[in-house]
């Protein structure tokens, strides 16, 4: 092929690759579209394959020079990765997080009895018969509670260690409830029925022995953060386990491979909760802030979680 003819065969797409690397501007590619993103990436490939042949055929030819040019131009675009993995990143939290959140409702159904039902069973259950609290409770807990020390309320309860502390220990019992879909979703069930216990007990308890409001006060402001993402966590473990009993048409390998994907998009998309969760429980709940302040943030994280949750990206829908 001689220079000429590879010209007539091959400008217009060298001319819209320029045309798009002109558009993105200095490696910043967040102006193009993701069809664009898609052509660039054609076009570049293309381009490639177009230098090969000038270079093999007429390496002194000027054609050659200028392909090369382009694909020197071409190639810190298409690699450059920062930006586009960011906008990903966004269009995830924008869009894909939430409509996994929704598509994923039977499983978040499920987590939710099996966490706030039995607390709320075993919260009337203690109300009705406060010795009932001597077989899921920690005896020293129990000691607390009996005698009115408020350890929640401590000066070593507040400040910046205690909220990288809290946010450590969420994480390991939200990754215990993930990784429990492992085993049929059982030890996931487990997690959150003796965490649902644990909850109940301790409300149920502090009301008998009439301390209970210091208590809701403790836990409002980042309760309503971190129950979520621990039914979130939950979910995405009964998941796993559905997916290994109930592989539908798919081998069981198959269908496991499947649900690991979307229940670990599910985990790492609620890794912002549980951050939000912890700092609030380590900075704001223990602290001698105002009630009204506590009250103000839980409900209104709440409102603005599920809202998030239910409504983001549904327009982009119904456009589609």
């Amino acid at each position: 092929m001689s220079p000429d003819e590879l010209i007539a065969a091959r400008r217009p797409a060298w001319e819209r690759l320029a045309g798009l690397l002109k558009t993105a501007g200095r490696g910043r590619i967040a102006s193009l579209s993701e069809a664009e993103l898609v052509e660039l990436g054609q076009l570049y490939r293309a381009v490639t394959s177009d230098l090969a042949i000038a270079q093999r055929d007429f390496p002194r030819h000027d054609l050659a020079v200028y392909l090369n040019q382009l694909v020197g131009r071409a190639h810190p675009v298409v690699y450059s990765g920062g930006p586009v993995i960011w906008r990903q990143v966004w269009e995830f939290y924008r869009r894909g997080f939430p409509r996994l959140y929704r598509e994923l409702a039977p499983f978040m159904l499920a987590s939710a009895l099996l966490f706030f039902g039995t607390g709320l069973v075993y919260y009337v259950v203690v109300l009705a018969s406060p010795d009932a609290a001597n077989y899921t409770l920690p005896g020293g807990l129990l000691a607390d509670i009996k005698a009115g020390h408020l350890w929640f309320k401590g000066d070593d309860t507040a400040g910046g260690t205690m909220a990288t502390l809290l946010m450590s220990n969420n994480i390991r019992v939200s990754f215990m409830a993930f990784a429990g879909g492992m085993l049929l979703g059982l030890f996931t069930a487990y997690v959150l029925i003796m965490n649902g216990l644990l909850l109940g007990g301790v409300l149920a308890l502090m009301q008998v022995y009439g301390h209970a409001a210091p208590m809701w006060e403790f836990i409002i402001g980042h309760g309503v953060l971190e129950l979520s993402e621990l039914t979130m966590a939950g979910a995405s473990g009964l998941m796993l386990g559905y997916a290994v009993l109930r592989p539908g048409l798919l081998s069981r390998r198959n269908s496991l491979a499947q649900a690991a994907q979307r229940s670990v998009r599910l985990l790492l998309g609620s890794v912002p909760l549980l951050i939000a969760a912890g700092l609030i429980e380590g900075l704001l709940s223990p602290g001698d802030a105002p009630a009204e302040i506590k009250y103000v943030v839980g409900i209104g994280s709440g409102i603005l979680l599920y809202g998030y949750l239910l409504f983001a990206g549904r327009g982009a829908v119904r456009a589609g």
